[in-house]
């Protein structure tokens, strides 16, 4: 690559980055639960729009379950490294089967990118992946952004909406941006004894 072509490619990168920093700037426009201690975020449609914009330079990481990435679909540039694994023993207080820490979530990341990449990192809606970013804040990785809406965005909360608890606000599908079911096994970290 030339360094004119290496030069717009930096510049490009670093204007996405920039908007992507102050489109969501204000931590009040995130929820808590979203919030992560690097404080960097992107919608769906901005984490798209970069990788477009350099593909090379950002990687993007889904943090879902395995079940997750292949019965509900995923991104094609994404790899899958889960960060919360699935438990099948009923929480009857809950009403739902809990997740667990993936043990391997740290070292599979350490394999596959260095704590100065620049990360996107999705999950289902936004929550998990601010807690990955968080951990992977916490081993070093600096350029760690969280997708704020997922691949399937938030809950319609509208009690009245015959829609009223289906993922149908915001997020990667939402946005019509392309997804797959399509699986690549070498873009699959699953974890152990599953």
């Amino acid at each position: 690559m030339n360094r004119v072509n290496r030069f717009v490619r930096c510049a490009v990168v670093a204007l996405v980055a920039f908007a992507s920093t102050t489109a969501l700037a204000d931590v009040a426009e995130v929820p808590k639960e979203k919030q992560t201690t690097l404080g960097l975020y992107l919608t769906a449609q901005e984490a798209y729009d970069a990788w477009m914009a350099d593909p090379e330079s950002i990687k993007v990481l889904d943090v879902r379950s395995p079940d997750e990435y292949l019965f509900v679909g995923h991104t094609e540039m994404a790899m899958n490294i889960p960060f919360m694994v699935q438990t099948f023993a009923w929480d009857d207080a809950k009403k739902h089967f809990p997740m667990k820490p993936n043990p391997d979530f740290l070292a599979e990341v350490m394999k596959w990118a260095q704590p100065g990449d620049m990360i996107f990192v999705m999950c289902r809606s936004g929550t998990r992946s601010a807690r990955a970013v968080n951990a992977l804040a916490e081993a070093g990785f600096t350029r760690v952004y969280s997708v704020t809406d997922g691949m399937e965005g938030d809950l319609v909360e509208d009690p009245a909406s015959p829609n009223h608890g289906k993922r149908l606000v915001n997020g990667w599908k939402n946005a019509g941006l392309p997804w797959t079911y399509t699986i690549d096994p070498a873009k699959m970290r699953i974890p152990a004894g599953k």
